[in-house]
């Protein structure tokens, strides 16, 4: 299963200074993003849409190796934008395009067929570049297997809570019943589909950074892998959650010791400290290692 972003923070396109920051080194100080999100979808204003494209490849390009993953958030293919903005996102260095409000199947393979014809156009690596699907209606959350299954470039889904509020005309509040079981579906689609686990939606309220860390908590216990941020300082609270603690690790490596010990012994069942450790809490803490070891391979920038 693919290992999960932390966390993927928004900039919209048509704001350089912006973008740059999300694209920041970790040599500049500070927490940095495990990806930023090149927005020109609805931080971009429709009359400054095809300026902004024009951004896209030197924003890209105009970094340094090790800085965060980039990744382009289109407008909707059924926009009249969504084709211009491909033209101007799939080149050399953007990991990923974001798709917005994703309903049906076919959409995405519509996208895949698109970006492989520019991929070969611009002699780029064919496949290379993903696609993350925004799960923001009734109808996409509805069609998500098929969603969550449609192409090889879809590594991961993300939630929109903002959206999917907006179309079901639920409240956007923390702990929704509704919204939390729109995130339980998407969790467990994933998994079905093989995806790495799905990205949380943003919060809005940059002041209530308890709030933030409530609801960061929450879906990591969903079964979240991380979460998109709207603002630099969303980024160490959220970086921080879905990382595992220096605690958290040393009892995943007494329990992966012992049980290892334990199993050659031809035993299978054992206590661990206070904790009864079988195969799946065996299994749970060896994925809380590879877990760790991938946070400090792509560099932990907390």
């Amino acid at each position: 299963m693919p290992m999960p972003l932390r966390s993927m923070l928004f900039a919209p396109a048509n704001h350089a200074r912006h973008v740059h920051k999300a694209l920041a080194s970790a040599t500049a100080g500070g927490t940095t993003a495990d990806a930023a999100i090149i927005d020109l979808e609805d931080a971009v204003a429709v009359s400054e849409k095809p300026a902004a494209r024009l951004l896209v490849r030197d924003l890209v390009a105009n970094r340094a190796p090790g800085y965060p993953l980039a990744y382009v958030r289109i407008n909707n293919l059924a926009t009249d934008f969504a084709y211009a903005d491909l033209q101007a996102a799939i080149w050399s260095g953007v990991t990923g395009i974001m798709v917005p409000k994703v309903e049906t199947a076919e959409a995405l393979v519509i996208a895949d067929w698109l970006i492989t014809q520019l991929e070969r156009e611009r002699d780029l690596p064919m496949g290379a570049i993903e696609l993350l699907p925004i799960i923001e209606t009734a109808a996409g959350l509805t069609n998500m297997p098929g969603i969550a299954k449609a192409s090889p470039r879809v590594q991961a889904l993300a939630f929109g809570a903002g959206d999917f509020s907006l179309d079901t005309r639920m409240t956007w509040t923390n702990g929704h019943p509704g919204l939390q079981w729109a995130r339980i579906q998407m969790v467990i689609a994933s998994r079905a589909a093989g995806l790495a686990p799905p990205l949380d939606t943003v919060y809005a309220n940059l002041a209530d950074d308890a709030g933030l860390t409530t609801e960061t908590l929450e879906a990591r216990s969903l079964g979240f892998g991380g979460k998109a941020c709207i603002h630099p300082q969303q980024v160490a609270i959220v970086n921080d959650i879905f990382t595992p603690s220096p605690e958290e690790i040393a009892t995943a490596q007494a329990i992966v010791t012992a049980f290892a010990a334990a199993e050659a012994r031809g035993i299978a069942s054992i206590r661990v400290g206070e904790l009864f450790v079988d195969y799946p809490v065996a299994a749970r803490a060896r994925h809380t290692l590879e877990h760790a070891n991938h946070v400090h391979q792509q560099g932990d920038r907390a």
